[in-house]
């Protein structure tokens, strides 16, 4: 049985990784914004974590990595329909499209700061500049375009020890950056890109191991082959602590402390090990999940099937019950109107609650944005003709 990539027929195995993924990641930003502990500390620090705590944040490592991917993926699919000039064309401006968004809307949903005194590049702006790049590596045979996703993956970490005179620049390029500009702006780095366009043309280049002709049997004993070796190559480069590790794990007293740091390598900018702890599994997760039906496999193929449209929603849904909590609470609407990242707040200090109570929120998020979801994705399901969904 082959996948078919018909205008009528979406993969269903991609669309329950994007929705799964979609709900874990508003776990983590409800709490950044509702949990008590995250205006303290990191919760992946080994010395003050615990392990719920932990794996709250951990297991959102997987976000972007896979939002990434699957993007590279379905530019492919939509390839086939279209000449590779106009899939160029097409990614050129969705990319410039999504970085207008990430530098407006986007970033006022994160801020709640008319001023824009902060501007944020994170995973919408490295979705976009990937994409714009991509416009143009899609003209390459696909083994060169493996050869060059596999380069910017393994070979971006050469690049840790240097440094050189323009910050902005190389902030942008590979290095985690909160930078001072001159017009007394911030400019917060979240995503620098390099790592992330070599993910983004890798899930492009495996995105062919969709077209129809492809055996789907093969597609998922190579997909299960990958994700394995990912993995053991993962437990490889972190035990060594040498290249692929920005940050290295160290030996604690307790072995959980060891543990938590051990599987807590450098997402910003994304580290060797960090890609094959999350790619790994992804892979897995593909190779296994493309017969899976059932009522509770359509429920989260909704938010995948209308991804763009759920992110924007939830930022802005959690933003805004912080705000009315912290008024509620005595701390003042003004403290959620955020000057850096919200974490680092000193006028949150002492706001929020437990982790249940956290969980709770996150749970009741997700189902208030459901039906909203659900509606828009009927709706572009009715109207594939009109081309400006195509960007949403």
């Amino acid at each position: 049985m082959n996948v078919k990539t018909s205008k009528s027929k979406r993969i269903a195995s991609l669309d329950l990784l994007k929705g799964a993924i979609m709900i874990i990641m508003a776990l983590d930003h409800v709490r950044d914004y509702f949990h008590f502990d995250a205006f303290f500390f990191d919760p992946t620090d080994p010395e003050k974590t615990n392990i719920g705590l932990y794996l709250t944040r951990w297991i959102t490592h997987y976000c972007a990595p896979t939002f990434s991917l699957l993007a590279g993926v379905s530019a492919y699919l939509i390839g086939i329909r279209k000449s590779k000039k106009e899939l160029s064309s097409f990614l050129l401006k969705r990319g410039i499209w999504l970085i207008f968004i990430e530098l407006t809307v986007v970033n006022f949903s994160w801020f709640f700061d008319i001023h824009f005194q902060t501007f944020g590049l994170f995973v919408i702006w490295s979705l976009g500049i990937s994409m714009i790049f991509l416009a143009a590596i899609i003209h390459l045979k696909l083994k060169h375009i493996l050869i060059f996703s596999l380069l910017m993956i393994f070979g971006h970490n050469a690049l840790d020890s240097i440094q050189i005179g323009n910050q902005i620049f190389w902030s942008i390029i590979h290095e985690f950056n909160f930078i001072d500009l001159q017009s007394g702006r911030k400019l917060l780095v979240g995503y620098p890109i390099i790592p992330w366009i070599g993910v983004m043309s890798l899930g492009y280049y495996f995105g062919s191991f969709y077209d129809k002709n492809f055996s789907a049997e093969k597609r998922k004993k190579i997909f299960f082959i990958i994700g394995l070796s990912s993995i053991i190559m993962f437990l490889i480069v972190r035990f060594l602590n040498g290249y692929g590790n920005l940050n290295n794990w160290k030996s604690y007293e307790l072995a959980i402390q060891t543990i938590f740091s051990f599987f807590n390598p450098a997402k910003y900018p994304p580290s060797i090990s960090y890609l094959l702890m999350t790619l790994g599994p992804i892979f897995l997760i593909l190779s296994r999940t493309e017969n899976l039906k059932g009522k509770i496999i359509n429920i989260i193929s909704v938010f995948g099937k209308v991804p763009f449209f759920y992110y924007i929603l939830h930022i802005y849904l959690i933003h805004l019950l912080a705000l009315i909590t912290a008024w509620i609470t005595g701390f003042g609407w003004e403290s959620l109107i955020i000057k850096g990242w919200v974490t680092q707040s000193p006028l949150l200090k002492g706001f929020g609650f437990n982790l249940w109570i956290v969980h709770f929120i996150w749970i009741a998020i997700v189902i208030a944005l459901y039906p909203f979801c659900k509606k828009f994705s009927i709706f572009k399901q009715n109207n594939k003709d009109k081309a400006w969904l195509s960007y949403l």
